[in-house]
């Protein structure tokens, strides 16, 4: 495989705009408004990769690095909250969500990625299986819980390498392809498992009323819809325990994508079914027809 970086540091790679180059000279993520957080192999070097695309030219942008998926302040996670919880609430890291909530008429408290620590959570013979990215907490104006949801973020894992691109990018600010690839197996073999257990256990949850938020970049969420047999395979049910709401989050399409800015992200479209009929595609299996393996030996050998 082969493919280029399209993001680095938050911006186009073929972006020279002084905004561009500054974030890259100073190894800034954009996102955190901290120093990026990828890191290359043993010699601790910061990668700076926001996303990636395959060498051909039909291939889409997909993201690679989950701290793309919180621009504009985690805008996500408002988007949800409000969703979830049917009403506009500001969100406070964890304990601090308590006092705000009692001055503000209610509020939401989130857990996860640095806002308000890991939550405590039993082990499960010796992992912590059923932990997700996110659990957002609605208060209310006594600063009491009333209800949560949560929510998994999935971007794309990568193979081989990028180093030689990015070392180019940083040194010229030049497009050059290299050996990194999109790990797709992941989808079937880890992605879609985790997501099943991981419902499976919000649905007996008494306050989890809307299930579990997976979030993913557009070829993401077409790629796991497809695994599971499309929309088709996955009836649309109302808002439930049970419930897993896909979500693909991706480049707006109504914004151009213009030097010294970054792209901004918005929902693209939303599927909720419930985890029960997840399962039930992920084992149903599309078998081909009857002696593929005899033809196809019968058109190597005689053909």
């Amino acid at each position: 495989m082969a493919g280029y970086i399209a993001e680095f540091f938050g911006y186009r790679s073929d972006d020279k705009s002084t905004a561009a180059l500054q974030a890259a000279a100073k190894r800034i993520c954009p996102f955190l408004s901290s120093q990026c957080t990828k890191i290359l192999g043993r010699d601790r070097e910061v990668a700076g990769v926001c996303s990636v695309r395959q060498k051909t030219d039909s291939s889409p942008t997909v993201i690679c690095c989950p701290n793309r998926i919180y621009a504009e302040n985690y805008k996500m996670l408002y988007t949800i909250a409000h969703s979830a919880f049917g009403q506009k609430l500001n969100l406070y890291a964890g304990r601090a969500a308590v006092s705000k909530a009692k001055s503000g008429n209610g509020a939401v408290a989130v857990f996860g990625h640095g806002w308000g620590g890991e939550l405590r959570l039993p082990q499960r013979k010796g992992t912590g299986a059923y932990f997700v990215d996110w659990v957002l907490a609605k208060l209310d104006a006594d600063g009491e819980l009333i209800e949560f949801t949560a929510v998994e973020v999935q971007t794309i894992d990568t193979t081989g390498n990028y180093r030689e691109a990015r070392n180019v990018l940083l040194d010229k600010r030049e497009l050059v392809s290299d050996t990194v690839g999109l790990n797709w197996e992941n989808v079937s073999k880890r992605i879609i498992p985790q997501i099943i257990y991981k419902g499976q256990v919000l649905q007996r949850e008494d306050l989890c009323k809307t299930g579990l938020f997976f979030v993913c970049p557009q070829p993401v969420y077409e790629r796991v819809l497809n695994r599971l047999g499309g929309k088709e395979k996955l009836p649309r049910f109302p808002v439930q325990p049970a419930s897993i709401h896909f979500i693909s989050y991706d480049y707006a399409k109504s914004v151009a994508n213009s030097d010294g800015f970054i792209k901004p992200l918005d929902v693209l479209d939303e599927h909720c079914t419930t985890v029960y009929k997840v399962q039930e595609a992920f084992s149903s299996l599309n078998l081909p027809e009857g002696n593929v393996y005899r033809d196809a030996i019968r058109r190597s050998l005689y053909d």
